[in-house]
């Protein structure tokens, strides 16, 4: 049995307009899928807060979409306080991210490795720390995601340290889940495959280590920021309503291999 057109109709309408009245907090909107979800959510009715390092970096975006600008540091619990305690909040989109090094374990710089965790998975932590307590307080319930990578389900050579860092975002996912559930707050994660930007062209980008990567991937293709930046809109939607603990993978059948 297939949905009807009318049936379709209500659920695209459902998710357009869903956020109306809603504040969400993105962070890492300087960089690709950041900004992209700001583009999608703020199309969608929601009052966007758009975070990165500097204000600057963020400026364009703003000027483009009507986004709140503010800048802080993940690495810093100070100042993720200063920055994120007290925001009435719906949302949360947890971006903000730092790619590391490509490194066996035995190579690794353990400094290197420090700052991935710290950026990756501590500094998502506290932002949902600091977040959290006027979400509650608001008493609407909300929704968080977290940016993770197909590198916390699968082993990808090199990822030693970026994906350990996600990896622990995925349990930091499940038991912020698990506890604020009562609240009726939802806490998922996307998974997602390469992104080609820039940053990722100088690893990925090579012929002998992207060819064989995408000749195992059924889709056979690199992800674009708004295949990511549109299941994460829907997570934060009422059209998922009943999903949270998840880590939903947009990798291309990737990890179903």
């Amino acid at each position: 049995m297939t949905d009807s057109p009318t049936a379709s109709t209500a659920v695209e309408a459902r998710t357009a307009t869903g956020f109306s009245g809603r504040t969400i907090l993105v962070t890492g909107a300087s960089g690709g899928i950041g900004a992209a979800t700001v583009r999608q959510l703020a199309a969608a009715g929601a009052k966007v807060i758009a975070s990165a390092r500097t204000l600057e970096s963020l400026a364009t975006l703003s000027d483009e979409t009507g986004a709140q600008p503010l800048a802080f540091d993940l690495t810093s619990e100070e100042s993720i306080r200063e920055a994120v305690e007290g925001l009435a909040l719906w949302g949360v989109v947890n971006c903000g991210g730092f790619g590391g090094e490509i490194a066996t374990p035995q190579d690794t710089d353990i400094e290197v490795f420090d700052k991935v965790i710290s950026v990756n998975a501590r500094g998502a932590l506290l932002v949902i720390k600091y977040a959290v307590p006027a979400m509650i307080r608001e008493g609407n319930g909300g929704a968080i995601v977290n940016v993770s990578s197909q590198a916390s389900m699968v082993a990808l050579h090199g990822h030693i340290s970026y994906g350990s860092s996600k990896a622990a975002l995925d349990n930091i996912t499940r038991v912020s889940a698990l506890e604020l559930g009562k609240h009726n707050i939802r806490v998922n994660s996307v998974n997602p495959t390469v992104v080609m930007t820039d940053m990722s062209n100088f690893y990925w980008g090579r012929p002998e280590i992207g060819g064989p990567f995408l000749e195992q991937m059924p889709l056979g293709r690199w992800a674009t920021v708004d295949d990511v930046a549109g299941p994460i809109v829907f997570l934060l939607s009422d059209t998922a309503s009943m999903i949270t603990g998840a880590s939903l993978p947009i990798d291309g059948g990737y990890t179903s291999r």
